[in-house]
């Protein structure tokens, strides 16, 4: 038996560092579980002089990467690096060369999975990502593992810590969206340029990642109709709390029979849901199975220490492959041919706020224009405006159809007494009376 496995690690920021730290530190456990140590040989940097938070031998480090994906003593690469181009390359150099890859880079993974894991299954090669998704909640492993003899019909969770915390301080404290978003921003929660989190994009790219293993159908960010935070106001927050739901910015990848459905957007979850009580940076998945019904996965999705423990977890597993000799059997290559919902087989229920003029017919051109639709009104909450000249009416809808939904929102404005559309939201689950 070997005394030891070798790994290369791309990347030695926030997350290669915690994994090399949780490596150091747990080196008895892995011992045990693997019956070897594991020995970190090579560390990819842009800059051999920078001062590191850990300990690290000078002839660890590297800023040519040939030195690791070339280097037949190193068993695994495990890329932290980030970006799509490079690591990209590296990635399939690796798997090339045979050997087994575990990343936390869900940028590459939404845009190239698919390719990716093609190739590591034609080498017998294991690719692993369980840290691309929700940080430290092992979501990916329970979808392909835990669930694997169940059939999952919908997919809902809360995988972006910034927008959470975000919305978390608007809808607790009454702050605006500004202000907020700077305090992110000064915390670390939030990217100086912060528009990946807020418009929906980086919650894309988990939710096609779910999508692609819990319906077995190659997924990709383009099949993900987005919408971020960034147009949210305390009004209708507020006026979401009035009528029992909690905001929240969600991940939604449903299926009905061979058609799916993957959205990410601000939604209306009624406050005894258990998303409504997922706060701050934290994260969550809400898993619906045939067998198993409902069950959440909940935790830290993002940091140093969390998203490291997810990539040394897929580390082991890959060590543990090749001691057993099965390496290459753990690649899920989508079984589905991809078919998506179209809009008129998209149903939900909505929020709608909008302004209108205070004056007699206004309630009757609405729900004529809302009949001719299909459109039936479950809740209805008008508050007057402008000494009473104008009213904002709040309405949640029933089920409906995203096509007939959105043939209402266009044609609203051209009714005369709308004077404008304020805001219009996704809700979520039934209010237990």
């Amino acid at each position: 038996m070997r005394k030891e496995m070798n790994v290369g690690l791309l990347g030695f920021g926030t997350v290669g560092t915690g994994v090399l730290q949780i490596i150091q530190d747990h080196q008895d456990k892995l011992a045990h579980q693997l019956g070897c140590a594991v020995n970190v040989k090579k560390i990819l940097v842009s800059n051999l002089e920078k001062k590191r938070d850990v300990n690290v031998e000078s002839g660890q480090l590297t800023v040519d990467p040939q030195e690791i994906l070339d280097d037949p003593d190193i068993d695994v690469v495990v890329e932290v690096m980030g970006g799509i181009d490079d690591a990209k390359s590296y990635i399939r150099h690796a798997l090339e060369n045979r050997k087994h890859v575990v990343t936390a880079n869900k940028d590459l993974m939404a845009v190239h999975g698919s390719e990716l894991l093609e190739l590591a299954d034609k080498q017998d090669c294991d690719l692993f990502y369980e840290a691309s998704v929700a940080g430290g909640i092992p979501i990916l492993r329970t979808l392909v593992e835990g669930l694997a003899s169940d059939r999952i019909t919908k997919m809902m969770g809360i995988v972006n810590g910034t927008t959470n915390y975000i919305l978390t301080k608007m809808s607790k404290e009454g702050r605006v969206y500004n202000e907020v978003l700077k305090e992110a921003q000064a915390l670390g929660y939030a990217e100086a340029d912060p528009t990946a989190d807020v418009e929906g994009l980086d919650a894309a790219r988990k939710i096609s990642i779910l999508g692609t293993l819990g319906f077995s159908m190659n997924l990709n960010l383009d099949d993900v109709d987005v919408k971020g935070i960034t147009d949210v106001t305390s009004e209708d927050l507020s006026y979401g709390d009035q009528l029992g739901y909690t905001m929240k910015l969600v991940g939604i990848a449903n299926r009905c029979e061979d058609k799916v459905e993957v959205s990410v957007q601000p939604a209306l979850v009624p406050h005894d849901h258990p998303l409504a009580g997922v706060d701050d940076e934290y994260n969550a998945v809400y898993v619906y199975g045939e067998a198993v019904g409902e069950t959440m996965f909940y935790g830290a999705g993002a940091g140093q220490l969390p998203t490291a423990t997810a990539v040394v977890s897929d580390l082991v597993e890959v060590l543990k492959n090749k001691r057993l000799g099965v390496n290459g059997n753990s690649v899920v290559i989508p079984q589905f041919d991809k078919k998506l919902k179209k809009d008129e087989e998209i149903f939900s229920k909505y929020f709608l706020r909008i302004h209108a003029k205070d004056v007699p017919g206004t309630f009757s051109a609405l729900t004529s224009l809302f009949d001719e639709y299909g459109v039936s009104l479950e809740k209805i909450l008008q508050v007057p405006l402008n000494d009473g000249k104008l009213a904002e009416i709040i309405l949640v809808t029933h089920g409906v159809s995203k096509k007939n939904y959105e043939t209402v929102l266009e044609k609203l404005n051209d009714t005369d007494v709308v004077v404008e559309v304020k805001s219009s939201y996704r809700v979520e689950g039934e209010i237990k009376k």
